[in-house]
């Protein structure tokens, strides 16, 4: 019988992306700090590769509607490195939007039921996320 617990890998997994969300935020708030925005892009894309799999995580990247996804990812990383961390980090963020825009609606459907923020987050992720479903999804 499968069990809905993670395993210790993906548990780790989880504390390395977020403590990359952390450094990115922090990267942000000390005004695009170039060493904690290239931490941060490593503890993320280190967290996801523990969670899913090194199998799964390139074949996420690789597929042919994520593409432009992940070039754009891929490039404010670079930005990021040759020290152009603002124009940088705009490219990246692109590249995420385009990259996980899908988990936008999914997100907003579990916030949408904390209590009293709710349903207005949930309202500007659906805005953001403009109603938009992929094509390429089976469902």
């Amino acid at each position: 019988m499968p069990s809905m617990w993670l395993t210790d890998t993906q548990k780790i997994g989880v504390a390395f992306c977020s403590g990359g969300g952390f450094f990115l935020l922090g990267g942000v708030m000390l005004f695009f700090d170039r060493a904690m925005l290239a931490m941060g892009n490593i503890l993320f894309l280190a967290g996801l590769t523990l969670i899913i799999g090194l199998q799964k995580t390139a074949l996420f990247f690789a597929r042919r509607q994520k593409w432009k996804g992940t070039a754009a990812f891929t490039a404010g990383i670079l930005l990021i490195l040759l020290r152009w961390p603002l124009i940088g980090f705009v490219v990246e963020l692109y590249g995420i939007f385009v990259l996980f825009g899908d988990f936008f609606m999914t997100i907003a459907g579990f916030i949408g039921n904390v209590p009293v923020v709710g349903p207005y987050i949930a309202k500007a992720l659906e805005a953001i996320a403009g109603q938009r479903r992929s094509d390429s999804l089976p469902v």
